[in-house]
């Protein structure tokens, strides 16, 4: 009798289990027979967008005097002394505008004094006037003059003074140096990774306040074997604020991609092999999609697919880790910048 009761017991207890098990299934399944959970799941979502997008480089650059060009020379000069000899008179000082040919200062050389080769020169014009001289003695003291005497050799300020009266020079001292305030660049040293994504005329931005926009002027053809890098450039305008010295960050447009459908960073997960993946919300379910990412800006990202269109709602907060396919509650919308804004900020210039 014994036996009998354990096996009747031990018949129950499995179709009671099986018949728990028959309802568990039953309330966790959906029509399409894909299970649901207990509980639905809370989430924030946010909406496909249209809007304009950029690929950037970013880095630091150095504000420097304009280089030469092919139209247009430095705009910036070292004055070298002309002989060797002593200071004798400083005309102007450190921060101070010159024109050019206007006299900085003055020397004496071991065979000739300033103020002698003046009136050399000043006797020599007098006598050519009155054709008492030739033509070359007047050119010789003129040019003795010239070397006594050291002017600017361009228009712009005095931006350094390396001398003082009674200090001896060579013909290698550097006097003095003028630099044309009005003509500056940002020169940057891009990492060859990236160069290759440059072109004359991009966009380049300096992240200043407020922002400062320019376009590339000059992309070197050479790599730096110290640290493989591109050296660019870009002119700065003028009465940008910015002085010569000054580190500042770049950023230069090298792609624009313009009406293009974006999501929130946020509601985008990389997968196995890094494919991206959307959860696409249909009234109370999320269903995942797989995209093709493509540039991101501010928060947004590019992504394709066929039947994906703006307005569409997507999970945002809580999308990762989501199953394929499951019920939802929202509980917030992920707030993120209009495509009218994205559009007007300073990284699309």
């Amino acid at each position: 009798m014994k036996s009998i009761a354990l096996v009747v017991a031990g018949a129950l207890a499995i179709g009671l289990g099986a018949y728990a098990l028959l309802m568990w299934r039953g309330a966790g399944s959906t029509s399409d027979g894909a299970r649901a959970p207990s509980s639905l799941i809370g989430v924030e979502v946010g909406q496909l967008e249209r809007m304009t997008v950029h690929r950037f480089v970013t880095g630091y650059g150095l504000v420097a005097a304009a280089p030469a060009t092919s139209r247009r020379p430095a705009a910036v000069a070292a004055v070298a002394a002309p002989v060797t000899g002593v200071v004798t008179d400083i005309e102007v000082a450190a921060g101070e505008k010159v024109r050019r040919g206007q006299l900085l200062m003055d020397l004496n050389s071991g065979a000739m004094t300033e103020a002698f080769a003046a009136q050399e020169a000043a006797r020599q014009r007098k006598l050519y006037a009155a054709h008492n001289t030739s033509l070359r003695a007047l050119q010789q003291a003129e040019a003795q003059l010239d070397l006594l005497r050291v002017t600017a050799p361009l228009s712009g300020t005095v931006v350094r003074l390396n001398v003082e009266p009674g200090t001896a020079v060579s013909a290698s001292t550097v006097l003095a140096e003028v630099m044309d305030l009005q003509r500056l660049v940002v020169q940057t040293d891009i990492p060859q990774a990236e160069a290759g994504e440059l072109a004359l005329g991009q966009p380049l931005t300096v992240l200043a306040a407020p922002p400062i926009v320019t376009r590339l002027g000059y992309i070197g053809s050479t790599v730096h074997k110290s640290d493989g890098a591109v050296t660019a450039w870009a002119p700065l305008p003028s009465g940008s604020g910015l002085r010569p010295g000054q580190y500042v960050r770049i950023r230069v447009v090298t792609a624009t991609h313009p009406h293009s459908l974006v999501a929130p960073t946020a509601s985008v997960v990389r997968g196995i092999g890094g494919q991206g993946h959307l959860w696409i919300v249909r009234g109370e379910e999320a269903i995942r999609m797989a995209v093709k990412t493509g540039l991101r800006e501010g928060g947004w990202i590019e992504v394709s697919r066929p039947g994906l269109k703006s307005g569409t709602p997507v999970v945002t907060v809580g999308a990762f880790g989501l199953p394929r396919r499951t019920r939802i509650r929202i509980i917030g919308a992920a707030a993120g910048p209009s495509a009218t804004a994205a559009s007007k900020s300073p990284q699309a210039p």
